[in-house]
């Protein structure tokens, strides 16, 4: 499983599981995506991203903020994360966001925000798990 949505009041929660950190933020991004459309997105635009952080949970923050920010103000849907790496000693990320134009796909859901409401970022029993709640 790579992630499953938790019953929350008036939010959209939910936890992403990965075998290493970079899975969790991809499986993350995932499950945000999911949310705001269905089906498949082309890839047909590649986003190189470079973000910072002061700990893997703000570094998560950032990485989501950023797919929401390009859907705002680009109208650009991620469909794939390629090339993630994280530098786990200055909580650095780079990587590559393909997809397409949203004007060529239904969208479901506005995320307003990520929020640092309930947020981790942890290793739990050999694998990494995260938990977002997501402003809607």
């Amino acid at each position: 499983m790579k992630f499953k949505f938790l019953a929350h009041t008036a939010d959209l929660k939910f936890k992403a599981y990965g075998k290493t950190v970079e899975e969790v933020f991809i499986n993350s991004a995932k499950a945000l995506m999911s949310q705001i459309f269905s089906g498949r997105v082309k890839e047909k635009e590649k986003i190189k991203i470079n973000l910072s952080g002061k700990d893997y949970e703000s570094l998560l923050y950032n990485f989501l903020e950023e797919i929401i920010f390009l859907i705002d103000s680009k109208g650009f849907l991620v469909s794939e994360v390629k090339d993630l790496k994280i530098d786990k000693k200055s909580f650095k990320l780079s990587g590559v966001f393909e997809g397409d134009s949203g004007e060529n796909y239904e969208v479901h859901t506005h995320i307003k925000a990520v929020t640092y409401n309930e947020m981790f970022v942890k290793r739990e029993r050999g694998k990494w798990v995260s938990q977002v709640v997501l402003d809607v």
